[in-house]
Order: C-alpha cells, then structure tokens, then sequence
C-alpha cells in the first residue's frame, strides 16, 4: 500500500506540474484581438484540457462573459492584458461557481482595479493569489496522499476481485465530498458578501432621504 502511494503522489505531481498558472510575465504587453486571445488561452492551458476536443476558451464565451457584465467591454476590439488576466479567473471559476456568483466576486475588482493607472491593479491581484500556488500545492498533494491511503485500507472483506474498484469508488467518494463542503462554503461567503453589499446599498439610499429631509426643513 505504502509503495501504492508513493506511486500515485508522484504521478500526481507531474499532473500538477503539467498545469502550472499563467505568470503574468507570460502574457503579452501589447492589446491583442480576439482570436489572438483564444490561441493565446488554448496554447497556455492545453495541459488543463480533459480531452483534445475541449475548447479552453472561444469567441462565443468571450461575448458571453462582456454580456453578462463579467468582463469589461474591449478598447476598439482590443483586449489588454488585464482582460486576459480577468479572463484566467473566470476560467478556474467557471466550473464550480455559477455566472451570478461569479460575478459578484470579480465586479468588485474589476470596478476598483481594472485599468486602474494609479495604484494597484488586476496584475497585482493576480499575482499575489496566485503566488500561493506552490505552497498550496505541496499541502495538496499530503492530503490526497492521506485521502488515498484511507481509501486503499476500505472494503477489506469484499471479494478480492472487487476491491481495485471499490477502492477507487471510495477516494472518488471522498474528494466529492470534499468538493462539496468547499463548494458550499464558498457558496456561503459569496452570499454573505451580496447581503453585505445589499444592506450598505440600502443604507447609504436611505440616509441619501435623511440628508434631502433635513435640508428641505433647513
């Protein structure tokens, strides 16, 4: 079992090493056209494609994304580099978090950081997140060292020839379900943070009318 584990952490790891981010420094410094984003994305992520035929990022996606107010509107059909950055998170969100949600987790630093010439922007963003990567990397890889070790000791009085499956079963069963906690979690934070931006909305409309009151008695 032991020798199992070992064999499947370093497996792991060059999957994890195959599929290293996009460092800023990589992206272009010059406005680029759409088509020249999409190559861009399918010829930095080819590694994170499940099979050959998926499409990391297409035109259709890109006019999406500017429609439902997730991406800032391109300069003259030109996309800058903080359009690709912005675009790389909605890409490593897109599949665990719905468009909406999404969306209130970026509007926020687009508004704020997005073309932003004075003072901190979506590069600094992007860099610092993702220059947690290899620590968190390291950590994942102990906890689906231990995760699949468990999983390995399961179903011991099942028929010998069952086990190999069961015991893929169970490590499967485990990340899901490890997916699903963080999955609600996350779910929770983002919804905290709309009411939170709801109530200060309606705070500042109501004392908006306290002020017009006050200056009308006045």
């Amino acid at each position: 079992m032991e020798n199992d584990v070992k064999e499947f952490l370093s497996e792991l790891l060059k999957q994890l090493k195959s599929i290293d981010y996009i460092k800023p420094e990589d992206i272009p410094n010059i406005d680029l056209y759409m088509d020249q984003v999409t190559t861009f994305m399918d010829e930095q992520l080819a590694a994170s494609k499940r099979y050959e035929s998926d499409k990391i990022l297409t035109k259709t996606m890109i006019n999406n994304y500017a429609k439902n107010n997730l991406l800032p509107s391109p300069d003259k059909k030109k996309y800058s580099k903080e359009h690709v950055l912005t675009l790389l998170f909605i890409y490593y969100f897109k599949n665990i978090l719905s468009i909406n949600d999404i969306r209130s987790i970026l509007n926020p630093l687009t508004e704020k950081y997005f073309g932003n010439d004075d003072g901190f922007t979506m590069q600094d963003v992007y860099t610092e997140v993702f220059g947690l990567e290899a620590e968190e990397s390291q950590k994942l890889l102990k906890d689906l060292g231990k995760k699949y070790k468990i999983a390995g000791e399961t179903f011991e009085d099942f028929p010998d020839e069952d086990q190999k499956f069961l015991h893929t079963f169970s490590f499967i069963c485990m990340l899901s379900f490890d997916v699903y906690i963080k999955k609600m979690l996350i779910e929770r934070m983002i919804d905290n943070l709309n009411e939170e931006k709801e109530a200060s909305s309606h705070e500042n409309t109501h004392s908006g009318k306290d002020t017009k009151k006050t200056g009308g008695k006045d």
